[in-house]
């Protein structure tokens, strides 16, 4: 159950990611900095990997 949340919680993560990547694209093409797109992208890909972490773990099963 333990590791349905956690993959749950990392959808989230990468759905926000993704909003705030577009967030910074936005940004950096309307004169901002290039540190948002660094962050933005940093962001998406540090929730995409716990995403797949996790999702891995959920699929090997228990391990009682």
């Amino acid at each position: 159950m333990t590791d349905r949340i956690s993959a749950l919680i990392s959808t989230f993560g990468v759905l926000v990611g993704v909003m705030l990547l577009v967030l910074a694209v936005r940004e950096y093409r309307s004169g901002a900095s290039v540190f948002w797109l660094v962050f933005g992208a940093m962001v998406f890909l540090s929730a995409s990997y716990a995403l797949v972490r996790d999702m891995r773990r959920l699929r090997t099963g228990p391990t009682d």
